[in-house]
């Protein structure tokens, strides 16, 4: 196993999880299913990953359909099987009834396609984008391709409502306690490398949360047998490291998934993460390797705000 974390991991079917919320009679017909179908290294689920909601049978019906959706590129359906959206949304307990924030879900909105058209009918679906910088050409221009994505299909993406989250100075995306997850995909990084933005950017997020609310992070996961670093100056963020720190911000830690562990990743590249795809730093230079070995090795981590508070 990946990570030298202590906490309970998810490593199997979220059918267990659907029909155990939805259908609490039938958890011991099924846990005996699934014992039977799986090998038994291949299942770890503790009590606690019932924590919060999860996704009902409606849901993940839609979730398969969107998936499966035309508005989707090939580009960005190939890559599923390196992100496997459907069973981190499902890690996650994403329901179609609910309001989910995204938080930075960068220019290309890559889980804007799949969470906006989820959410349309029944939820909402809040992108919490990066603060406009007119001096910043990478946000400048990001910002400007994002807008463009969501008009390119106003059917799809026309009610999805855009805010802004950053630190120091845009800190209040929402109304406080009127959301029921969030979401933030490999950007914990990013604010680990800027003074004090890690702890303020979870604050925000708590806050925005409801009681019970669920936060769910997805990073690229450093080597454990590393000295941690605070910085993430590679990319890569320390699992453990990343449990506490969230934890500091008053999130009780319910989960950890290998969903999209990826053990060919060696963590060590000169250029960090981004040696790898869809970025490859280094161009041409030992692609085929880089291609090879695939998207990072990457946690998918699941807390609560507290129902008491």
């Amino acid at each position: 196993m990946i990570g030298d974390n202590p906490e309970p991991r998810h490593r199997g079917s979220l059918a267990g999880l659907v029909m155990h919320q939805r259908f609490p009679f039938a958890a011991p017909l099924l846990a005996c299913a699934l014992l039977v179908s799986l090998p038994s290294q291949t299942l770890a689920i503790d009590s606690r990953a019932l924590h919060g909601p999860a996704t009902d049978l409606a849901s993940h019906a839609a979730l398969l359909k969107v998936l499966s959706s035309e508005h989707r590129s090939p580009v960005n359906r190939a890559r599923d099987a390196d992100r496997h959206p459907l069973e981190t949304l499902e890690f996650f307990g994403v329901n179609r009834g609910m309001t989910v924030l995204e938080v930075w879900p960068g220019a290309g909105g890559w889980y804007t396609e799949i969470l906006a058209p989820l959410l349309n009918d029944k939820g909402h679906y809040i992108a919490a984008v990066w603060p406009a910088d007119p001096n910043n050409a990478y946000v400048r221009e990001g910002l400007k391709n994002f807008s463009a994505k969501l008009a390119s299909n106003p059917k799809l993406y026309g009610k999805a409502k855009v805010t802004s989250l950053g630190y120091p100075s845009a800190l209040h995306p929402v109304r406080p306690g009127s959301v029921d997850v969030v979401v933030t995909f490999r950007n914990l990084h990013n604010w680990l490398g800027q003074d004090d933005a890690a702890p303020a950017m979870l604050k925000a997020m708590y806050d925005a949360l409801k009681p019970g609310g669920i936060l769910g992070v997805v990073d690229h996961r450093a080597d454990p047998k590393s000295p941690v670093d605070p910085r993430a100056r590679l990319g890569y963020v320390n699992e453990s490291f990343a449990i506490e720190l969230i934890k500091s911000a008053g999130f009780e830690f319910v989960a950890s998934s290998e969903i999209s562990a990826n053990p060919k990743d060696t963590h060590d590249y000169d250029q960090g993460v981004w040696t790898l795809p869809p970025t490859y730093r280094l161009g041409d230079k030992d692609r085929a390797r880089y291609t090879e070995i695939g998207e990072s090795d990457r946690f998918t981590l699941k807390f609560q705000k507290p129902i008491n508070r």
